[in-house]
């Protein structure tokens, strides 16, 4: 019987090519570097069952490399085949038993930091205004297809974007670290629900201030653990803030927009496969 990846031509992208050309790398990968790129993967596969890769016709480093490609790029299956010199239905199982692999490897590194960490390395903006902040906090969208059944599609639909959405709940350190990601919710959900249910609160320490934006309607909920939330103040049902709300708001946004940068910085360097969450 013909082997289908026989029909397919030699990969253009491999081991080989992007070994000395840290731009490419860079450009399917995310990474700035053949060397970071090959120091994580050592990290991944350490300690991996003898097992894991058997039967597979592409190397464990090949695989990686499909599936950084497809985060990065969000390529289609086919498209990867043709790229990488392997059968389609081949992407897909590398990228679904990698998910897996990378989750158990890399999590570990979103961990949320003693306090004596924090105040050791605090920024002086923080410093002069919010000295115990523990995490600036909030939720991010994306985009998904329209799901067929309708339960699903009811739970995923964001009114706010007017689309099926996946949300997240990400929490920044001051030091521009992230500390906290929860799992995926429908974008029917509410930032105030994901908020009480992802688990972020359970790390609050007495005296901890948490910064949000003002659909964060969660201080009683951090009560219970005795912290604080500071959100810009609200201007509704008022003609104009006063000059010490609006202090206190133009305080909120400058730190604030550390979080949003780093939303943004994930959105750019990474394009999450919508068609398979």
């Amino acid at each position: 019987m013909l082997d289908c990846s026989q029909l397919i031509p030699k990969s253009a992208i491999s081991e080989e090519l992007l070994s000395n050309n840290d731009k490419m790398v860079k450009y399917y990968t995310g990474l700035p570097s053949y060397e970071l790129l090959r120091h994580i993967y050592d990290l991944v596969i350490l300690d991996l069952p003898s097992g894991t890769f058997q039967g597979c016709a592409s190397s464990p480093f090949h695989q990686f490399l499909i599936v950084l490609t497809k985060l990065r790029l969000n390529l289609g299956d086919q498209d990867l085949a043709y790229r990488f010199g392997v059968h389609q239905s081949t992407v897909s199982r590398y990228f679904n038993r990698w998910l897996d692999i990378l989750y158990c490897k890399l999590s570990v590194f979103v961990s949320w930091p003693e306090r004596e960490q924090l105040l050791k390395t605090m920024p002086m903006e923080f410093r002069k205004n919010f000295r115990i902040c523990a995490i600036i906090i909030d939720c991010f969208e994306v985009f998904i297809e329209r799901p067929t059944s309708l339960m699903p599609r009811a739970q995923t639909w964001s009114n706010y974007k007017k689309h099926n959405t996946v949300k997240f709940l990400i929490g920044m350190t001051p030091q521009g670290t992230i500390a906290f990601v929860s799992n995926g919710w429908g974008g029917r959900a509410s930032d105030v629900h994901i908020t009480e249910n992802s688990g972020l609160l359970r790390h609050l320490l007495p005296g901890d201030v948490v910064l949000a934006d003002r659909g964060f309607n969660i201080q009683e909920a951090a009560g219970v653990y005795c912290a604080e939330v500071k959100v810009p103040p609200f201007t509704r049902g008022k003609k104009q803030l006063s000059q010490l709300e609006v202090d206190v708001a133009r305080t909120l946004s400058r730190v604030r927009i550390h979080v949003e940068r780093v939303i943004g910085m994930v959105r750019q360097k990474y394009s999450q496969p919508c068609r398979l969450i």
